[in-house]
């Protein structure tokens, strides 16, 4: 079945690192939400939606494209990285799929290094996340998902 996922992943690639995990040997689009045009949306039999987190949310273009292209209806899930807080989560994002009737079939979230602010001055927190472990998980939520799919 294939997958797309919708995603925003700056500073050191943490989120991008964990949706490589999972779309290895699978059929999945990866599309940079900062360069989404003209998808065909009925293509894909999921979407997942993944950032880090920024000031407590997942980033607000992931939240914008969600909101604005996906069709009613349709299965999501939802990916996320943080460094020290994971502050709402994917909580914009579970509430845009309830305003849209879209069955969600889970969130995955995982630490990630970060060195944004103040943790600057300290070398980051997180170092070495997301690590193999994390990605190992990321990869088992990604099979439970299209499990849920069939």
């Amino acid at each position: 079945m294939k997958t797309a996922i919708c995603y925003y992943s700056r500073h050191h690639g943490n989120t991008r690192k964990v949706l490589e995990a999972m779309a290895a040997g699978s059929e999945v689009d990866l599309i940079d939400v900062t360069d989404c045009h003209d998808i065909p949306w009925e293509t894909y039999a999921c979407i997942g939606f993944a950032s880090g987190i920024y000031a407590f949310d997942v980033h607000p273009s992931v939240v914008d494209v969600f909101r604005q292209q996906l069709p009613s209806g349709t299965p999501v899930f939802f990916v996320y990285t943080y460094g020290g807080a994971k502050g709402r989560g994917a909580g914009q994002l579970e509430a845009a799929a309830r305003e849209k009737g879209c069955p969600v079939l889970g969130a995955f979230r995982c630490k990630g290094y970060d060195t944004f602010g103040p943790f600057r001055l300290i070398g980051g927190i997180a170092k070495g996340r997301p690590n193999e472990r994390d990605l190992a998980h990321a990869r088992s939520f990604f099979q439970e998902v299209q499990t849920r799919l069939r």
